[in-house]
């Protein structure tokens, strides 16, 4: 018999530039910084440490220089633990399979309180050594990675093909970005907070185009703790908390870029993910109130909320554009800000979206309240979602 699994708190740093160069006289010290964030997440949830009995961590980024983090920070924090300890990596969706095995945990009965957690510095590490990183992530490091190849190239390849079949335009797209600094502007832990116009969008330096500078994420540094339990402890805390009422996981079987024919907008492991998690958890796409979405750029917004059905495919581009996903439009998307203006620190962001959700389900997400909102989705990818983990969530009060 599986367990119930619920978030009752969380925690997270602000996105910013926390990182200190490596030839800094006085350093930022990360076990430090997210043994703070813990704290305030387990105090949030109302659990004693000695309840908790599994940490499931986001692996850092390969810039941090403590290795085993996983068990100096247990150490660091004194948490013998029944459960498991375990450090989980998969690019843009470590933080989502680290909170995955963390619920998995509760589900399976080793755990009735465990803790999803981890940090992620890069903001002092050279652009040149980080960009390096990303192109022997990309593809074959043998024949893409020469090339230059970088995940924002792959982003505006799929933004140049939207346009194209679906005769959008550039200002649609950068609506996205407009929409997503509006919802930063009232979020206290977002990167960029300054409003933004379409205007001041378009005129930014291409990236790759057809993506601008504001069309993609900053780098910045993060870290996060969710507090997840047996629900039944969430109940007994009489507290409003987030139910997890279903997942979906889809992975075409193929690397990034590749030589696999595809439809390279049809996001299908979102499609695929989404349908699981929507079957699991008794509801339609249409049920869901908002979503937070891993989108490092504007297009994968639009292609993700087309993928899980919030929208219809070829429309989300215009709907963007007409407050159809902003606040108080049909169905509010990234209320957060978004990894674009939010910020993006890459191994944690899916915390992030998690943290979004839990503070808009229970109601404490202040003037970006989604009002009497119930149900969320959330997602995370691999690459340029040939992977997708997609929850569903609810609200309890």
């Amino acid at each position: 018999m599986t367990r119930s699994v619920a978030i009752l708190g969380a925690a997270v740093l602000p996105v910013a530039k926390w990182q200190t160069p490596r030839d800094a006289e006085l350093q930022v010290l990360e076990h430090e910084i997210l043994a703070k964030v813990v704290i305030s997440a387990v105090a949030d949830a109302g659990v004693e440490r000695s309840e908790i009995s599994s940490l499931a961590f986001a692996q850092p980024r390969p810039y941090t220089q403590q290795k085993y983090f996983a068990t100096f920070i247990a150490n660091y924090l004194r948490l013998p633990c029944t459960g498991t300890v375990q450090e989980v990596l998969g690019n843009g969706m470590t933080a989502a399979l680290a909170f995955e095995a963390a619920a998995n945990d509760i589900r399976l009965g080793k755990s009735r309180v465990a803790l999803a957690l981890g940090i992620n510095f890069e903001s002092a590490i050279p652009a040149v050594e980080h960009m390096m990183n990303s192109m022997r992530a990309t593809g074959d490091v043998d024949f893409h990675a020469p090339f230059g190849f970088t995940p924002i190239s792959w982003y505006a390849m799929d933004a140049a093909r939207y346009i194209h079949e679906f005769k959008s335009s550039r200002t649609e797209l950068a609506s996205v970005s407009v929409k997503n600094r509006r919802h930063a502007s009232l979020n206290p832990i977002a990167q960029l907070r300054k409003p933004i116009t379409l205007d001041e969008v378009l005129a930014q330096k291409p990236i790759v185009e057809p993506l601008g500078l504001y069309e993609v994420p900053p780098r910045g540094d993060g870290a996060a703790c969710i507090v997840l339990v047996d629900e039944e402890i969430a109940k007994a805390s009489g507290k409003p908390y987030v139910r997890v009422r279903g997942r979906g996981f889809f992975h075409e079987g193929a690397h990034q870029i590749n030589e696999v024919p595809n439809d390279m907008i049809a996001l299908v492991s979102a499609q695929r993910a989404g349908q699981a998690a929507y079957q699991e958890a008794g509801v339609k796409a249409s049920d869901i109130d908002l979503a937070e979405l891993y989108a490092p750029c504007t297009i994968i917004e639009i292609l993700a909320a087309e993928a899980l059905g919030l929208v219809p495919r070829g429309q989300g581009a215009r709907l963007c554009s007409e407050g159809v996903t902003s606040l108080g439009g049909r169905i509010p998307v990234c209320t957060s800000g978004g990894l674009q203006s939010r910020g993006h620190p890459a191994h944690v962001t899916p915390f992030y979206s998690l943290f979004e959700i839990n503070e808009q389900l229970t109601g404490r997400a202040g003037e970006r309240q989604v009002a009497n909102a119930r149900l969320a989705v959330t997602s995370a990818e691999l690459g340029n979602y040939n992977a997708a983990l997609v929850h569903v969530l609810e609200a309890v009060r």
